[in-house]
């Protein structure tokens, strides 16, 4: 079952590729549209069919592949993952819908846009690790390609840059890999057998620490994150769609899946670092987005911003916090693709994202005045507004960490303050005041281009007011991973008590021995003298 959302988007990408010359810009664009709409059909059938009282491995696949290797096609998907795909599948059908009717080379485009989502698909399905680590370079690749040659003016400079960084994340998650396999004796990469060998903690923190630096890097963490303005900037949009929405959140998948669920003990020690992480990445993403003009590099320090709560509730590790975890994540997700739908429809309109040229865009006879509705609401989503998406998982973020990290967890809580004031700058500024004439008589907004931003609308509405539709899919495995987490910690103390106990009865005896002798000697020297 779960092998349908890796490999038809692949059959979909080699159909496109062979597709004849005659009308292939509409032949490409139709067969994307319904392997990408297949594909979101068979998520919400995976949905319907879960179990929501299973916080395990559910819908398992598992082939033998190299065994020499431990290499294996292990397939699953659980609360922590399910949430993800849906996304994803979601955001791949937008993004191709919202793609431009005239794009070159379409066959190429549509082609690694598929292959883009069965790579980010299979890396959240993965059970063995090398596997996974396949899928996440994998996705390297057509990511690369479309920005390096559907990008802006300095796409080879931003596709440059984000290959050497997402390569060196690589490099550094495959050397932890094969470090957790070396040092546990174990011929396999499978991920549940590796999670029920015990590690020393010493050894856990050194591959903890680099599976963070590899993993940071794709969040990306401050400082690791200069490559994520540049690319979403020189992208073209429905590429910044699924950079927020979607790839963004193998990083953080990543670091709950292999980091927590791996090393439980050495993560309860690095903990208070990662959260004193986030607080650096709220912070700092909030005030570059405030000194930007380009209203897409205030979006893009916005999800350095906002990923940063991702990272406080992920090092709190509590069943509450793994649950805020996810729903942040995918608020964030829906939000940040709606905000860079409506930049580019503001972009294709105007020619310009300078918040400095653009004036009164909220005039409902000359303007865009739809688009400008719909950004007010995606700005108030955003900044954390009752009745939204944001609101739900950011309280909840807040709400899991305070116990734990109240001093950072009050410095996040100046982040939400600083979203609401770049934002409204740029609603301010861009969509308020008098429209001038040099934006006068705008190109009309066809729906094609506003029912996208309308469906994401739409969701972070209804998820605000009925938050449950989101949460309850993850609920048990958040909590098994929570408890999993408190157990392993509560017995390596168990160990380190019972060995400091053993320890100190050793050098009891030590101590009597050494005592001893000396008696026995100053016995026989009375005897002597007497």
């Amino acid at each position: 079952m779960l092998s349908v959302l890796v490999w038809v988007p692949i059959v979909g990408a080699i159909l496109i590729a062979v597709l004849p010359e005659s009308g292939v810009q509409t032949r490409s664009r139709q067969v994307a549209l319904a392997i990408a709409g297949l594909t979101l059909l068979w998520t919400a059938y995976l949905l319907i069919q879960f179990d929501v009282t299973e916080p395990g491995w559910q819908f398992q696949e598992s082939l033998p592949w190299i065994e020499n290797l431990g290499l294996a096609y292990q397939m699953g998907i659980d609360g922590l993952s399910l949430p993800l795909l849906l996304l994803n599948s979601l955001l791949t059908a937008i993004a191709i819908f919202c793609t431009d009717l005239n794009i070159n080379r379409p066959r190429l485009y549509y082609s690694l846009m598929l292959v883009l989502s069965s790579a980010v698909a299979g890396a959240f399905l993965a059970q063995n690790l090398l596997l996974f680590f396949l899928f996440y370079e994998i996705e390297l690749i057509p990511l690369y390609l479309v920005i390096a040659i559907w990008g802006g003016a300095r796409r080879g400079y931003a596709a440059t840059k984000f290959l050497i960084y997402t390569a060196a994340s690589g490099v550094l998650i495959l050397v932890a890999f094969f470090g957790l396999a070396l040092v546990s004796g174990l011929s396999s990469f499978d991920y549940e057998a590796l999670r029920s060998h015990t590690l020393p903690l010493s050894t856990q923190l050194v591959l903890l620490i680099t599976l963070l630096i590899g993993f940071g890097i794709k969040i990306p963490i401050v400082p690791f994150h200069t490559w994520l303005p540049d690319a979403h900037v020189e992208a073209p949009t429905p590429v910044s769609v699924l950079l927020a929405g979607v790839l963004l959140k193998l990083g953080t998948y990543g670091l709950l899946r292999f980091g927590l669920g791996l090393f439980p003990e050495a993560w309860n020690i690095i903990s208070p670092g990662l959260a004193a992480i986030a607080v650096v990445g709220v912070l700092y993403g909030s005030l570059a987005a405030i000194a930007q003009t380009d209203m897409k590099k205030i979006v893009a320090y916005s999800s350095v911003g906002h990923m940063g709560y991702i990272i406080l509730a992920s090092a709190t590790a509590t069943p509450l916090s793994l649950v805020a975890t996810i729903a942040q994540m995918v608020s964030h997700g829906l939000i940040s693709a709606m905000l860079f739908l409506l930049v580019g429809v503001v972009y294709s309109k105007t020619g310009t994202r300078d918040i400095n040229v653009l004036r009164g865009l909220l005039s409902p006879e000359r303007g865009l005045p739809l688009v400008g509705s719909m950004m007010v609401i995606a700005t108030m989503a955003s900044a954390g507004i009752p009745g939204m998406v944001g609101f739900i998982a950011e309280f909840l973020v807040y709400r899991s960490s305070f116990p734990v990290f109240p001093v950072q967890t009050l410095l996040c809580m100046i982040g939400t303050g600083l979203t609401a004031v770049y934002f409204l700058m740029l609603v301010n500024r861009v969509f308020f005041g008098r429209l001038p004439e040099s934006l006068s008589n705008l190109p009309r907004v066809k729906w094609r281009d506003r029912i996208p931003a309308g469906i994401i609308a739409a969701l972070v509405i209804l998820l605000g007011i009925q938050p449950n539709w989101m949460l309850r899919w993850s609920e048990q495995t958040a909590t098994a991973m929570g408890m999993n987490s408190e157990e392993r910690v509560a017995e390596m103390k168990r160990m380190e008590a019972a060995h400091e106990i053993a320890e100190g009865e050793m050098t009891q005896r030590l101590e009597k021995a050494i005592e001893a002798p000396e008696v026995k000697v100053s016995v026989s020297q009375d005897r002597s003298h007497s």
